[in-house]
């Protein structure tokens, strides 16, 4: 029978391995969980009360609010947005994908109701925008010319790429916001808004629908990586806390 500090160095390590493969599985099925856990674990207020605060709260806040901008993108279709993002994959012959295009476009805007505002600048959002993704895929040869060059890159270190695809999302200015902010208040400009550690968690869904989108289309699987997550935090917070135990006792 092996020494019982052996077997606790075991089951910590067994649970370390497991956490590891769990966070490995989540972001391999698209899983966001780490923006949902902040989004959904903060308090919601209302812009206009927000900005009346006369005292920072301590932890970040889920401010809810409408968009308003003088200035606002204006895209091929007429609809005007103040955040646009693109990123254009191209898959090579070995299988892997590769970033071709990294589009960021944003406008600051007022987030609002009718008892007040504050400003936010969505540059300093956090990725990705939770809004329901445009996916193209297609070819290779069916993406603008003015991608050329990246296809030629990718195609001089690995080979013709063998598909293509681009997923954009956007914040219109019709859309009703929750962004996960800091409030700050100052004694002369009042509340402010800033990004938390991490950035802006700017979500154009309603919390439930948010969280479902962050859950990835994998839910069976989410729900095993999950499990396989605390199974593996149980296992590595056993081990630790038995072994510092026998250390102690030993001692």
């Amino acid at each position: 029978m092996p020494p019982l500090p052996v077997v606790l160095f075991g089951s910590a390590l067994l649970g370390a391995l497991l956490l590891a493969a769990g966070a490995v599985w989540m972001r391999t099925i698209g899983a966001q969980m780490g923006l949902g856990r902040r989004l959904a674990g903060a308090r919601e207020i209302a812009v206009g009360d927000a900005a009346g605060l006369r005292q920072a709260p301590s932890r970040p806040l889920r401010v809810a609010g409408r968009i308003r901008c003088p200035d606002p993108l204006v895209a091929p279709d007429g609809e005007r947005l103040v955040a646009y993002h693109r990123d254009v994959d191209v898959r090579s012959p070995k299988g892997g994908w590769r970033t071709i295009e990294r589009l960021r476009e944003t406008r600051s805007f007022e987030l609002w109701d009718h008892a007040g505002s504050m400003v936010l600048d969505p540059a300093l959002a956090a990725e990705p925008l939770v809004t329901i993704p445009l996916v193209w895929e297609g070819r290779p040869d069916e993406l603008g010319g003015e991608l050329a060059s990246g296809l030629a890159r990718v195609g001089a270190e690995e080979g013709p790429p063998v598909a293509a695809r681009a997923v954009t999302r956007t914040i219109s200015e019709v859309d009703r916001l929750l962004v996960l902010a800091q409030v700050r208040v100052t004694g002369v400009g009042g509340a402010r808004l800033e990004p938390p550690p991490g950035g802006f968690v700017i979500s154009a869904l309603e919390l439930d629908a948010a969280m479902r989108l962050l859950g990835g289309p994998h839910r069976r699987q989410l729900a095993v990586a999950i499990a396989v997550l605390a199974a593996g935090g149980l296992l590595l917070v056993a081990g630790v806390v038995a072994g510092l135990a026998s250390l102690i006792a030993a001692g």
